[in-house]
């Protein structure tokens, strides 16, 4: 057991069945965001992930913004989309002090929106960044506290193709470590 009450291997194997279920909705179902011609290169590959670090395994306080600020965030086709910047978790990598924050699209949305980017963005995972959401149902254990997990950081559909706008990874959300944890880069489904 660790620190959260999880057995690692259920929680490995659990993992490893969310990415096969990703995988095969890539490659076989007609709302992939890879197009139909990419897709026969994932068969037998899927996509690239790190392999499971329980280390990047948080059980985090969520400290809400008694001030909830309305932030613009561009988008990948030069547009401009608007956030509620909610709360923030803190957290260390190694020795390294680290936030995020997290944000709502509008006030009544129960998921949390955290978007990062890390030293690795550009070279081992999409340059843009990579995406966490956070159900309550799913992520929140005790009142004010949460499990963020970076083994379930994803591309945003825009890593796939040029038909997806997505938002980028607001300034205040780059972290200065590197986060060698869930998703990839992805190209054509070729190994990094």
């Amino acid at each position: 057991m660790d620190e959260f009450g999880l057995k690692v291997l259920g929680w490995k194997a659990r993992l490893k069945i969310e990415r096969e279920e990703k995988n095969r909705f890539f490659i076989l179902d007609p709302r992939s965001p890879i197009p139909r011609e990419e897709r026969r290169s994932l068969i037998g590959k899927g996509l690239s992930y790190y392999p499971p670090d329980p280390d990047l395994l948080f059980k985090l306080v969520f400290h809400e913004h008694k001030e909830k600020e309305r932030v613009e965030v561009s988008t990948t086709e030069g547009g401009v989309q608007e956030f509620i910047r909610w709360g923030e978790f803190r957290f260390n990598v190694g020795e390294k002090r680290c936030m995020l924050q997290a944000y709502k699209s509008d006030a009544e949305e129960k998921r949390l929106w955290v978007p990062f980017r890390d030293t690795t963005s550009g070279k081992e995972t999409y340059g843009a960044g990579r995406y966490l959401d956070l159900e309550p149902e799913r992520h929140r254990i005790t009142e004010g506290k949460w499990i963020v997990d970076f083994n379930k950081a994803y591309n945003p559909w825009c890593a796939y193709s040029k038909a997806y706008t997505c938002p980028f990874i607001p300034p205040e959300n780059w972290l200065k470590v590197p986060i060698r944890a869930g998703e990839k880069r992805y190209c054509l489904g070729k190994e990094y």
